[in-house]
């Protein structure tokens, strides 16, 4: 099965965004990372590698917000041993919107290559369908 981890500057974007899923989608397992070490803003080099081995999934789709959160899951994600780094997938997509789409394909069974795909897609679809 696929899970998520998301890696946001913010605690509660984590959290937020990680409740979100998994109400929405059930048995997914979607793990937050936010912040830095003492709860502030930043990122957690030490909780994103907590996060990717504490993980259950076979396959783990990472979705970063910006900037130095994509800097320290890639630094991270390099560090692993490779039979955990071939279970990562790093997601360039929307945060929020991506992490629902993917969610939602992952809990129908669905492989990382279309949960990634779906995560992608999101980012051109409009919100409003007047626009």
């Amino acid at each position: 099965m696929v899970g998520l981890v998301l890696v946001s500057h913010s605690p509660e974007v984590a959290r937020g965004t990680a409740h979100m899923v998994a109400q929405m989608v059930g048995e997914v397992e979607v793990i937050p990372v936010g912040g830095d070490p003492e709860g502030g803003l930043g990122t957690n080099p030490d909780g994103i590698r907590a996060a990717l081995q504490s993980a259950r999934s076979e396959e783990l789709l990472v979705f970063m917000d910006i900037g130095s959160a994509i800097l320290a899951v890639e630094s991270v994600v390099e560090g692993l041993p490779e039979s955990l780094r071939s279970r990562v997938r790093l997601v360039d997509a929307p945060f929020v919107e991506g992490a629902f789409a993917a969610g939602v394909l992952a809990s129908t069974g669905a492989g990382a290559e279309e949960c990634v795909a779906a995560a992608v897609e999101a980012r051109t679809e409009p919100k409003l369908h007047d626009a």
